[in-house]
Formats: structure tokens, sequence, C-alpha cells
């Protein structure tokens, strides 16, 4: 019984360390003297673009959004801007509608179908030979679109991902933590781009070669994850670009946060089931990635439940499983304390850490049961930034 319960307790343990320092350490040798082989400098002539934004409901933001793409540095005549509206009940389309004359093209879904409906639907209506997918709550940096833009010179590259950085919005923002592992994650990316091919691009900020573009995608699942993993099948490199600055403001609340979590892995994990033959069809180092920066560290999530059932059976003989019981409990209450803690008041740093923590672990498991259910909740509620 003893040794039953010293797995419970390690199995996470060992998942949680190997996934977040050891496979980055792994990477990270590989990685040394490579520098990725991007492009920098700038086309003879700039490709056509279209940069497809899909919303529901955004008039509070639509209009800044618009602005910032028309002005980013990239030639207007070589750009098209299609926002496709998921059926919108509010004056989004009608904002959408006053920049027509400007290069906006606005394409209306008769009834709401999800994001990945909303991207399929752009299909007909495309004009570039590389698309850009962005959404209606993020800022583009001016110059981040030719640097994402400029990778597409070498003909191996499908698929170029921007750098999200976290930025708050809000004083009173509790959602602290999000930073830090946002930047964690665009430093994997980093090591995966000058090893090979990255496993999953930013939601937020894509560029794809118009001919890897699924049309009959499900729209049930994610496109973002699922368009490294077709650019991979397809036999292209998928790369993040450093450079392609993309400002992701932070989620204002840690509940808006667990939602958010639960909906976009419970996706990932339907989309890597449906595509599971990368695991092992597209070479060693590929698999060896996706299983170790998806589907180990999604495991993760499953199996932390486990580390509390073994302590409870070590603990009826060893002193120190009975603190490290209690310093759970604690933790746990101190989470549910930050996810309490009143809107509109900064919620204390440590608190926010301990509540960030507590709402993924739980946001994990949530969504590997939707998962197993079969729960993939199609129609998205985009969250408001």
């Amino acid at each position: 019984m003893t040794l039953f319960a010293w797995v419970l307790v390690l199995l996470p343990v060992v998942l949680l360390l190997y996934t977040y320092a050891g496979y980055p350490a792994i990477m990270w040798l590989l990685a040394r003297g490579k520098g990725g082989d991007l492009a920098t400098e700038d086309p003879e002539e700039w490709p056509a673009v279209t940069v497809i934004v899909p919303v529901f409901n955004e008039e509070r933001s639509i209009r800044a959004t618009l602005e910032s793409l028309l002005g980013l540095d990239y030639p207007a005549d070589r750009r098209q801007v299609l926002v496709i509206s998921d059926a919108s009940t509010d004056r989004t389309d009608q904002i959408v509608s006053e920049y027509v004359g400007r290069g906006v093209r606005l394409v209306r879904l008769p009834a709401r179908a999800g994001k990945t409906a909303a991207e399929n639907a752009a299909a007909p209506h495309l004009h570039g030979t590389i698309l850009v997918n962005t959404d209606a709550t993020i800022r583009i940096v001016p110059t981040a679109l030719k640097a994402l833009i400029r990778v597409f010179q070498d003909p191996a590259i499908g698929l170029a991902s921007g750098r999200d950085v976290s930025v708050s919005t809000a004083q009173e923002e509790s959602n602290q933590a999000e930073s830090g592992y946002v930047n964690y994650e665009m430093w994997v990316r980093s090591l995966e781009t000058r090893t090979g091919s990255i496993v999953g691009a930013s939601g937020c900020f894509y560029a794809i070669r118009r001919e890897l573009h699924d049309t009959l995608f499900p729209t049930a699942l994610s496109r973002d994850f699922a368009a490294a993993l077709i650019t991979a099948e397809n036999g292209f490199r998928a790369v993040s670009v450093h450079e392609a600055l993309c400002l992701v403001p932070r989620t204002p609340s840690l509940r808006s946060e667990y939602r958010r979590k639960v909906r976009t892995m419970t996706r990932g994990l339907e989309t890597l089931w449906f595509k599971r033959r990368l695991l092992y069809s597209r070479g060693f180092l590929f698999g060896f990635a996706l299983a170790s920066h998806k589907l180990i560290r999604w495991l993760v999530f499953l199996v932390a439940p486990l580390v509390p059932v073994g302590l409870a059976i070590l603990a009826a003989q060893q002193v120190w499983a009975r603190w490290a019981l209690l310093a759970i409990l604690i933790g746990l209450l101190l989470g549910l304390a930050a996810f309490a803690w009143p809107h509109k008041s900064r919620t204390p740093r440590p608190l926010a850490l301990l509540g960030f923590l507590i709402g993924a672990q739980v946001a994990g498991f949530v969504a590997w049961i939707k998962a197993f259910r079969g729960e993939l909740n199609p129609v998205w509620e985009p969250t408001r930034r």
C-alpha cells in the first residue's frame, strides 16, 4: 500500500517537472548553436495577405481593432481585412460596414456557429496568398505584420506565429500570473522554432499559406492548434517569429480566465485526438515535441488529484504527509479566496498566483471530463478583455 501511495504522489510530480522543466531543457540543448534560419530581409514584392477577424458582439472594440489593422506597416494594395460576423446581435456589423471603402469586407453568418465555422466561411472571400488570423481584442504592433510575412520567403515555412505579450488594461485586474505563463510559453516556442517546428500557433496572431487553409475543418475543434499540425502534415515548418509582437490584454478576472481555459483545453484535447497520428507520423522530433508540449502537459491536470489521495494514505504513518495535506488544503482555500476577491479591487500578488494555479488545475481537470463526454460547445463566447 505504501508503494502504491508513493506512485500516486510521484507520478503527477514527475510529469509536471518533465513537461515544464525537463522538456524545455532538452529542447534548449538541441537548439544550441541554431538560430532558426528565418528570413530577415524584405522581399522584392510583398505578397497579398488577407487578415481574418472572426467576431461576435464586439461593438466595444471592433472600431479600434480595424483602425489598428489599417494602420499596420504593410502596402494597402496588398492587404485585405475580412471580418466574419458570427451572427452578431449588437452594432458590430454596422460599425464594420463603415470601413468598406477602406479595404475592409464584412461577411455575416446567418446563424451562430462558432469561431471555427466563421473561419471556414472565409474561404470564398479570400484574396491573399497568405492568410493572417487574429481577433478583435488584441493589438498588433505596427511593424509586426511585415515581420510575420517576411519569413514566408523560405518555401519550407508554411505557418508563422506571432509572439504574444500579455498586458494589463485595468488596475483592478487580478489575473497577474498570466503574464509569466505567456512569456514562458513564447520561450518554449522559440526553442521549438530553432530545432524545427512549433506544435501550436498563437490564436491571437498567426499567418498560414492559403493552400494549407482547411475549408472543411471540423467546427468544434481548435483551428489555431490544428493549423500547426496541418502544416507539419503537409511537409512544411511552423515557426514562431520573435519580432512579430502581439499585445494581448489579460483577462480581467480569474473567473473569466477559468472559463477560457476550460473551453480552449477541451477543444485542444479533441483536436489532438483528431490529429493523433502526428504523434508518430512526422518523424521523432515533431512527435516528441507534440507529446511533451501538449499531451503530457495536459495529462498533468488529469492526474494531479492523485497527489492528495496518495498523501492521505501516507498520512496514517508519515507526519510529513499530514503537513503536506494541510499545505494543499490551505493553498486551495487561498486560491478560492482569490476567486472570491472583489472584482473592483486589486488582488494581492501571492493570492492572485495561487488563484491562477488552482484555477488552471481545476480548469484542466474539467476540460478532460468534458472531452471524455464529448462536450465541445463549438459556439464560442469570446473572452472579453
